[in-house]
């Protein structure tokens, strides 16, 4: 068992690194793409062409039975998606940092009461410090779009990333992966646009991550649009909904104890 579980995760590796290098993606999975056509989310779907969904998430291999915690959620459009895939069996933890929800309210509310309506209760809502996020199950994935820069800006505390990233390596099973979408930001920049701007360095993300003990797995340019000079903020019109964005998936190693 220990053989076919290394050679899966080879695999997924590869697979990972290839679209890395803007070759041909793996091919979709077929539960991946079943949950995509569920006619509960006919509305993100029409999204889904700018926001692949579908795509990321197949990178973070999820699958049926699952669990996945889920970080900062927004309107909960990766949230739909992550439950129709896991299914019934699985579980989609959504956890807003208190300093978030302050700001964001009533986006957890709104997803509250999704969670109550039939097709959806394997979603669960939690409010959590930002410096002190817990999961109340080892989870399969760990997945965060579009809000990891958030946490050094004044209003998450601010958090240190490096608090952040050891409690999402805890929270994670040995294998387990930590993928991470955000806004780009110039090379170079380190974290100096992150209030300012909504971006953050895509090298600076990594050096963070990788210093928790994560492995880095590859990732996808599935987001980038190279007309984005990341030199403007993200919600100015003439960008929003199209900056360049990082997919980063990183990998807490097999032999991970804790």
């Amino acid at each position: 068992m220990k053989s076919i579980a290394h050679a899966s995760a080879i695999a997924l590796s590869l697979a990972l690194c290839t679209a890395v290098h803007g070759a041909a993606p793996p091919k979709m999975p077929a539960s991946i793409a079943k949950a995509a056509a569920d006619p509960a989310r006919a509305e993100d779907a029409k999204i889904d062409a700018r926001r692949k969904g579908p795509e990321i998430i197949a990178l973070a291999g999820l699958k049926p039975g699952q669990r996945v915690l889920e970080l900062i959620p927004g309107g909960g459009y990766f949230t739909r998606l992550f439950s129709k895939v896991v299914g019934p069996a699985g579980h989609v933890y959504t956890v807003w940092p208190v300093e978030y929800d302050k700001e964001s309210h009533p986006d957890s509310d709104s997803l509250r009461k999704l969670a109550t309506q039939p097709g959806w209760t394997n979603i669960s809502v939690d409010v959590q410090p930002a410096n002190a996020l817990v999961a109340p199950k080892p989870v399969d994935v760990v997945f965060t779009s579009q809000n990891y820069h958030d946490y050094p800006d004044k209003f998450m505390g601010p958090t240190d990333t490096a608090v952040l990233n050891k409690a999402v390596f805890a929270a994670l099973k040995p294998g387990g992966v930590y993928v991470i979408v955000d806004h780009a930001a110039e090379p170079g920049s380190g974290l100096r646009d992150t209030e300012t701007l909504h971006r953050i360095d895509e090298a600076t993300v990594k050096q963070q991550v990788l210093a928790a003990g994560f492995v880095f797995a590859g990732g996808s340019d599935v987001l980038r649009n190279p007309a984005d000079d990341r030199k403007v903020k993200v919600f100015d019109k003439a960008i929003r909904g199209h900056t360049d964005q990082f997919v980063l998936v990183f990998r807490k190693p097999a032999t991970a104890s804790h």
